[in-house]
């Protein structure tokens, strides 16, 4: 028998069902909401870490040349994309660097109680450790259905100068930084990859909604961040309070560029804009190539991630807001430097990899996909003829399932740079054979 607590132990609990993912096992599959009560568990302390709140409440630039966006009602759709009817919220020039307040959504949904401040303090945050766009935005009478809409708070579009159709965007990852110094994981009821099975509980009940959070049966995992050794882990405990660390990687879930359509787009499933991804090989030093639809390319982002494992199993990675800076480089249809001609889906760059994607609801489909992408680059960029260019990916290429949980899955492949490198090119840089 789990003990019951009065008083929730600080930065210790799991929210609605409080039965955290990863924490404890107790089968609760029967259990009434009432029923389903506060386990003790062992308490975690945060990462001292400043709460970064907005540089300022307009876009515009910085005094260091930067563009900044910050997460305002104005600026940003909560669950759905930008259209070609959508108006930019700033223009820039190609090769700018753009920093965005970026905002988990966590804490605001409704399962959550669209109150971040309650909702976290049942964790022990303070309200002033509670970002201010984000009680900003659940204070206002701005529109969100959690049957309806995606979850995901998304910034934007901001306008590219001379970008059109045909030609492509490329996103370099400059810096991400967190906000905040906690993230959580969620899994919610009919989603995840395993939808049925978790969460363990009969929800959800009638009359749930954001009166009534608990009602939803939902479970959300706490995830504070600490140092350790000069690295940052995101912490959970086993049952018996051992400490778990989560290896932190901050990426951007959701990038993409409008998609040619005047339909509203849930923020949900990717596909060849771009758009919620959730590939987490774009960290700092990465690209992401985007082929542009509507005039403008008009850039979104959001669905922040501290950190994510391949599949993205729950539903969710460690969700948490970050201070995103991005570079915005404008690649005209013929520019040499665009993986693969007329390009039409999201293709990935890391300093040791080529990623080709492919996206489909059919996992199957999305594999031949992804198969599909990397043979049309290996035969026209680097020069390989079909039947060698597969035989080398049989033997040599990793192709990896990025999600299973946003209705459209996604596969993407690591091609290795340094297997295309001759020994000149691997001395100068410091590859080993």
């Amino acid at each position: 028998m789990h003990k019951v607590l009065t008083k929730v132990p600080k930065f210790a609990c799991c929210f609605l069902l409080t039965i955290p993912i990863g924490l404890l096992s107790a089968n609760v599959g029967n259990a009434k909401p009432e029923q389903i009560a506060n386990t003790e568990l062992p308490a975690a302390t945060f990462n001292t870490s400043p709460i970064l709140q907005r540089i300022q409440t307009t876009a515009g630039k910085l005094s260091d040349g930067r563009f900044y966006v910050p997460c305002t009602v104005p600026s940003i759709r909560w669950g759905y994309l930008p259209n070609k009817e959508s108006q930019p919220i700033l223009t820039v020039p190609s090769k700018s660097v753009i920093t965005f307040d970026t905002l988990s959504s966590e804490g605001m949904v409704e399962d959550q109680g669209r109150d971040p401040v309650k909702f976290f303090g049942k964790f022990g945050v303070r309200p002033s450790q509670v970002l201010k766009d984000a009680i900003e935005i659940c204070t206002s009478d701005f529109p969100h259905s959690i049957t309806k809409d995606g979850p995901h708070i998304i910034m934007g579009p901001v306008a590219i100068e001379g970008a059109q159709p045909g030609d492509v965007l490329k996103v370099d990852m400059i810096s991400f930084v967190p906000r905040v110094p906690y993230g959580i994981v969620g899994n919610r009821h009919g989603k995840g990859a395993l939808p049925g099975e978790y969460p363990q509980n009969a929800g959800p009940w009638p009359g749930a909604n954001k009166e009534h959070p608990e009602l939803f049966g939902n479970v959300f995992t706490f995830v504070p961040i600490k140092n350790i050794d000069g690295h940052t882990f995101g912490i959970v405990h086993t049952v018996a309070g051992k400490e778990v660390r989560i290896p932190l990687h901050h990426f951007m879930g959701i990038m993409g560029v409008a998609p040619d359509t005047t339909e509203r787009v849930n923020s949900i499933p990717p596909s060849s804009f771009g758009g919620n991804l959730d590939l987490k090989d774009l960290i700092v030093g990465t690209s992401l190539y985007l082929p542009i639809q509507v005039p403008g390319g008009m850039f979104f982002l959001g669905d922040c991630h501290f950190g994510q494992g391949d599949g993205e199993v729950a539903l969710t990675a460690v969700e948490g807001s970050l201070r995103s800076t991005l570079k915005l480089t404008l690649l005209k249809a013929d520019d040499p430097a665009i993986p693969v001609k007329g390009l039409t889906e999201p293709f990935g760059e890391t300093p040791d990899f080529w990623m080709p994607i492919g996206l489909d609801p059919d996992l199957n489909e999305a594999m031949k996909k992804a198969v599909r992408a990397s043979l049309k680059f290996l035969t026209e960029k680097m020069g390989m003829d079909g039947a060698t260019a597969l035989g080398y990916m049989s033997g040599a290429t990793d192709f990896e399932i990025t999600q299973v949980v946003d209705e459209t899955k996604g596969v993407h492949a690591h091609i290795r740079k340094k297997d295309f490198a001759d020994k000149k090119d691997l001395a100068n840089t410091g590859v080993q054979e």
